[in-house]
């Protein structure tokens, strides 16, 4: 069985990011007994990612670098923004538990659309955050090893992502 549309692939990797100064930095390890699942041919990954394992068996390694505008995309100063700390009170209390630098916290944009943005300072003048995805503007470098892989159930062709308990992880 070969990596192609409708299959469940798993995979264990090490993602290096290169911010451009110090090289390639270690950032994330992906462990072979908990592999990252995903279906192959929806979007799930990037789609650079998607070609390095096309045609790959269970054992075989790849490696696949990825430039940021492939990535995450660029760094973007106007998402960073302060928010009026009163914009946090839970039922008229400070929120202690969410109001702490380098909490990520689910808010929406003026479009309802649901963004993450990252507390990277708290002061007089507000709460500030970034909603910037981590790794904007980073170049990814992601060396790993096919660990898994299956036919996709109906039932996950239809949603586009696994399922079952070796799914719906999410990072």
């Amino acid at each position: 069985m070969i990596v192609e549309k409708e299959k469940v692939v798993g995979i264990a990797y090490k993602l290096k990011v290169d911010d451009g100064e110090t090289g390639m930095t270690p950032y994330e390890e992906v462990p072979e007994d908990k592999p990252f699942l995903f279906l192959f041919g929806t979007g799930a990954v990037f789609p650079k990612f998607e070609e390095a394992l096309a045609g790959k068996t269970v054992g075989d390694e790849f490696s696949v670098f990825i430039d940021f505008e492939n990535a995450y995309g660029d760094y973007y100063e106007e998402r960073q923004t302060i928010i009026p700390k009163a914009n946090f009170k839970e039922k008229g209390k400070k929120n202690n538990d969410l109001l702490r630098v380098g909490a990520v916290i689910p808010m929406q944009d003026d479009k309802g659309n649901q963004i993450k943005g990252e507390i990277t300072k708290i002061d007089y003048m507000g709460v500030h955050m970034d909603f910037n995805p981590p790794l904007a503007g980073y170049d990814l470098q992601f060396d790993g090893r096919v660990i898994l892989l299956r036919e996709a159930q109906p039932e996950e062709i239809e949603h586009g992502h696994v399922h079952g308990p070796d799914g719906h992880q999410h990072h």
